[in-house]
């Protein structure tokens, strides 16, 4: 709990989003606070995402480490992250809908065959290719949370069939929810991973898996690049059992310009930008919770440190 009268010393660290977006809305939402752009004087609130080194290590009596991201395995990853202090994932709703987006773009490129067209395009060949419609296909979502419902919400509202596959049980109208892996996948003509990415999840994307996925399907990676075996992926596409890949993440990144997924042609890449933070519908969440610290209520979207998310 924070003093109820006192400013608040909040720090903004991050070496990948821009301060110059976020300190305005900050200070226009909390007037009474101290917005701190390092680690000068103590610090009671914490919003990181990438922050530069040393940061974590110098936030001596932090009450809250808040994200500013929905993802947060590198900060768990860090030996330097206090402990017993609780960290909380940014849920930003202008971020949920931009994946809902990402999501419906590339099912709905693979399932009228812009991916096919656009290759037909380089060859100057006419040929049309059978027309399907959305009630013909099934889309699988691995991940049930906040992305995985919004875009199974969006995908059912333009008729397509949506499965979804959670460790534990889930129930969304409409949604066939599992939790086996490999009958969601089998379900599936296009599997879409929202997953957090935790030790039981890595790798997820695996040849098994993919083989699962009806031929001529495609899979799209939005979550983590640690998700996809990514030779794996290579040998479903090369064997024709796979049509199109969507991958928007990556291990490492920036993906090195020699990586053979970069000249797979049946490859669409973007460089991990499916659902940025906006600092416009992100800072109420985070103002939110900072008044939730303040007056002593459950915070939202503490991240369960056994679960990684």
């Amino acid at each position: 709990m924070l003093p109820s009268r006192a400013p608040v010393n909040i720090l903004f660290a991050s070496e990948t989003e821009k301060a110059e977006h976020w300190i305005p809305l900050l200070e226009r939402a909390l007037p009474r606070d101290r917005i701190l752009l390092r680690p000068a004087a103590p610090v009671d609130v914490a919003l990181v995402a990438t922050p530069p080194p040393g940061t974590l290590e110098n936030l001596r009596g932090v009450k809250l480490i808040q994200s500013l991201w929905m993802g947060v395995e590198k900060l768990l990853a860090d030996p330097a992250l206090p402990k017993g202090v609780p960290l909380a994932r940014l849920v930003d709703p202008g971020m949920v809908a931009a994946m809902s987006e990402t999501v419906l773009a590339h099912v709905l490129d693979w399932h009228r065959h812009h991916y096919a067209y656009r290759a037909q395009q380089l060859e100057r060949r006419w040929h049309r290719h059978t027309q399907f419609l959305a009630a013909d296909r099934t889309v699988g979502l691995l991940g049930l949370g906040e992305l995985g419902s919004d875009a199974a919400r969006k995908l059912l509202a333009l008729g397509f069939n949506v499965a979804g596959w959670s460790r534990r049980p889930k129930a969304i109208e409409g949604v066939k929810c599992s939790t086996d892996l490999h009958s969601v996948a089998s379900m599936s003509d296009a599997l879409v991973c929202l997953l957090p990415l935790t030790l039981q999840t890595k790798g997820i994307l695996n040849g098994s898996v993919l083989g699962n996925i009806k031929k001529g399907g495609c899979v799209i990676n939005l979550a983590r690049g640690g998700h996809l075996v990514a030779g794996e992926l290579i040998a479903a596409l090369d064997s024709g059992h796979l049509a199109q890949a969507y991958l928007d993440v990556f291990e490492p990144e920036p993906l090195p310009a020699d990586n053979a997924l970069w000249r797979h042609p049946k490859v669409t890449l973007t460089p991990h930008a499916a659902a940025l933070t906006d600092a416009r519908t992100a800072v109420p969440r985070i103002v939110e919770n900072i008044e939730r610290l303040r007056s002593g209520r459950p915070l939202l979207n503490v991240v369960d440190l056994e679960l990684g998310y």
